[in-house]
């Protein structure tokens, strides 16, 4: 059994919010790869986007990404990682990954300005655009899919943790009892 939980989705979908409280809730660690990109860098995401464009982001954004070394930890990286295969691989092999799920009109809701939240947009893409086009990454990276749309923020957490204890029981190896050994306990 893969020992992490990453959290994929859009910006706003509330990765490192539910993702902070399923690691409590688990007694798992927590991390938040932008802040790491933002430690190792020395500069805010938006400073580093204007600095490097969205190419030299996405480089930063892999490497901080395939390099992280976890163990029992709920990880939470940038929407744009589905965009950077090393990390992917990565985090395929380290962990389950989650994919919380939001329709257009609720990310559009709870995100007013996505280029001051640090949202990578190309020159003349817009948010819905980058939202039809990373879904389908999202999708298939997804080992577990969460859909948030009319859920409170507790609902999200507890649909999570649900699917993720359903997915530990189906992939706990039994174990096979020795008879010889039943018989020496009575």
């Amino acid at each position: 059994m893969k020992k992490n939980l990453i959290f994929i989705g859009m910006p706003a979908v509330g990765k490192s919010t539910v993702g902070i409280v399923v690691a409590k809730r688990l007694g798992m660690k927590f991390i938040d790869t932008d802040l790491l990109i933002q430690e190792q860098e020395g500069k805010l995401l938006r400073e580093i986007i204007a600095e490097v464009g969205a190419d030299g982001f996405l480089e930063i954004e892999n490497r901080v990404n395939a390099s992280v070394n976890a163990e029992n930890a709920v990880i939470s990286p940038g929407g744009s990682v589905i965009y950077c295969e090393e990390a992917m691989e990565h985090y395929k092999k380290i962990g389950t990954v989650v994919y919380l799920k939001v329709s257009y009109q609720t990310i559009k809701r709870r995100i007013r300005n996505p280029k001051r939240r640090g949202v990578v947009l190309r020159e003349g893409q817009t948010f819905r655009d980058l939202y039809e086009e990373r879904v389908p990454y999202f999708e298939k990276y997804a080992d577990i899919t969460v859909c948030e749309d009319g859920c409170r923020i507790e609902e999200t957490i507890e649909n999570v943790l649900n699917e993720v204890k359903k997915r530990r029981k189906r992939y706990r190896p039994r174990r096979k009892f020795d008879k010889s050994a039943k018989a020496k306990l009575k």
